[in-house]
């Protein structure tokens, strides 16, 4: 290796040590899914890159998704996912299937990759400590297309909101060196189990821990202009005159929602980043340029 190569190493710990010790002892929430959860190489280097951030001082929290093994599962027993805008619909034998494999499979595997990567973490879900206490979402009306086609009551079972985020639980791994990893499944006022988002989870974790940072990892770069240039830096109202514009538009709306929502909560930061890029967390957080949309 060369001596340059060398000073090109030092010359980025250098650029991370502020940052380093601006966010020692905050917390982070980290929303992990997309095509981070599925590449073999992006799982590693997701492990380092929280496994580093717990050694540097910083507090992580992973709110995990798991939509398509979800819906392998599915396939294997014989059901059929259906979906309405986005959303599952999560009748009784389904909302099962979702907490055997987000709570159960997908969960323990993240926890297993943190701790064979040479960290230490520990898992999860709503139900534990009744950390995510849930609310059946409301059916709502659809308006019909044409006289054929009247407007309809939708109503998606076992899909929930989060009504409240008990941190006593996610406070206890704070001051040890494991990491939380948090299944997103919530529970009901009488034990019933609920299908939530896992974004707006993490944006509400985020804002009852108070944390410096509300991270996504999604499969795009971030937010775009209307020209299709990445927007480093997104303020909530410009944000919200995109939404209004059709610029953010599709699946993006609802995790700058999330961002915004967050923010309001007292979250210092929300950011959109692209989970297929290897050591993307580290890019983001401990660059002067970053990689992804900052919501700030």
């Amino acid at each position: 290796m060369s001596l340059e190569t060398h000073v090109s190493k030092a010359r980025v710990l250098i650029e991370a040590l502020p940052y380093m010790r601006r966010f020692d002892g905050r917390t982070f929430v980290i929303k992990y899914g997309g095509h981070a959860m599925v590449d073999e190489i992006l799982k590693k280097t997701f492990a380092q890159d929280v496994i580093l951030l717990r050694q540097v001082g910083i507090n992580p929290v992973v709110v995990h998704g798991g939509g398509p093994q979800i819906n392998q599962i599915m396939a294997r027993m014989g059901l059929k996912p259906q979906m309405i805008d986005g959303q599952r619909v999560t009748d009784q034998e389904t909302v099962n299937v979702v907490e055997m494999v987000l709570a159960g499979k997908v969960n323990k595997d993240i926890v297993n990759l943190i701790n064979m990567n040479g960290g230490r973490a520990a898992g999860l879900s709503g139900k534990d400590g009744h950390t995510i206490q849930a609310r059946k979402r409301p059916p709502r009306r659809k308006a019909g297309t044409d006289g054929d086609n009247p407007e309809e009551l939708i109503d998606l079972g076992w899909v929930g909101d989060v009504e409240k985020i008990d941190i006593a639980l996610l406070e206890m791994f704070k001051h040890s060196d494991i990491i939380p990893v948090v299944a997103p499944v919530g529970v009901g006022r009488h034990g019933e189990t609920y299908n939530i988002n896992a974004d707006a989870v993490a944006g509400k974790v985020a804002a009852a821990l108070g944390a410096e940072k509300l991270i996504l990892l999604t499969d795009v770069p971030g937010v775009r202009n209307p020209d299709g240039g990445l927007i480093s830096r997104l303020e909530p109202g410009e944000a919200t005159r995109l939404i209004k514009e059709g610029v953010i538009s599709g699946g993006m709306i609802p995790k700058v929602e999330t961002c915004l929502a967050a923010r309001k909560g007292g979250v210092t930061a929300a950011h959109i980043i692209d989970g297929r890029l290897e050591h993307a967390l580290l890019l983001e957080i401990f660059t002067d340029q970053g990689i992804g949309t900052l919501v700030a």
